[in-house]
């Protein structure tokens, strides 16, 4: 036998190392504790890039409905490639003086956005109207990948791509104020702050920049829906894949 720290020989009832004075019922003691602090430690988890790489993996899982009725979620990704399409193709003149029926529907969200960010100001205020827009398609894409419908969030996705071009055309209207607006009003005949991007753009520094701001957001947009498209694509051909399968 041999003291478990410096080796020195041991006698059978002796309680301390006679080399180094370990004291042998308190060393065992340790051990112990250290060995519970090993079985009881959680596993670390995946770091963040893992944890990214899942996230994005699992982007690209078809959710189960989609292996059940191929057909019907083929016909809904060709509806919203000949829609997506309508709305891409078109010009901010286009946009803007001839709003399609989406508009319609982002609107009483641009609103709520206005009465709801409002509390904070009237700057933040004029910006909630897009941020209002902006943030129901987001938080009905995140609902749906809570509950692994990847296809509903690539439709959300798509419905995101498109309020900005339905936000671009009144950013590039800053300036010149002739796009009608609710209520009947024009921005060259409203006061200050009615016309949402004139007073945010005025109010920034960045009134001149209208136009250009506005290509770049209708070219976002129309990125994003494009995205949301090969996104369903590829949903449906991991469905289809897996039916051959």
């Amino acid at each position: 036998m041999q003291c478990p720290k410096c080796e020195h020989p041991r006698g059978a009832g002796d309680t301390t190392c006679g080399g180094c004075g370990l004291v042998f019922h308190k060393y065992e003691a340790y051990l112990e504790r250290q060995r519970e602090l090993r079985e009881n430690q959680t596993p670390p988890g995946p770091d963040r890039a893992e944890r990214l790489k899942a996230f994005f993996q699992s982007l690209l899982v078809p959710p189960d409905t989609l292996y059940r009725y191929p057909a019907l979620y083929a016909l809904l990704w060709v509806g919203l490639v000949v829609w997506g399409w309508s709305y891409i193709t078109q010009s901010l003149h286009q946009l803007g003086y001839q709003p399609a029926f989406l508009h319609h529907v982002n609107l009483p969200f641009h609103e709520a956005g206005h009465v709801i960010f409002g509390l904070f100001g009237q700057f933040i205020g004029s910006l909630g109207g897009t941020l209002g827009q902006l943030l129901v398609p987001v938080i009905c894409g995140i609902a749906l990948l809570r509950r692994h419908d990847t296809f509903g969030a690539s439709v959300c996705l798509w419905w995101f791509g498109e309020n900005f071009l339905d936000i671009a055309p009144y950013m590039a209207d800053a300036r010149a104020g002739e796009l009608p607006l609710l209520g009947g009003n024009y921005g060259k005949s409203s006061p200050y702050g009615f016309h949402d991007w004139e007073f945010i753009l005025g109010e920034t520094g960045l009134l001149a920049w209208d136009k250009t701001l506005a290509a770049l957001t209708l070219n976002s947009g129309r990125a994003i829906m494009v995205l949301a498209m090969v996104w369903g694509a590829w949903l449906l051909w991991r469905g289809w894949r897996r039916q051959r399968g």
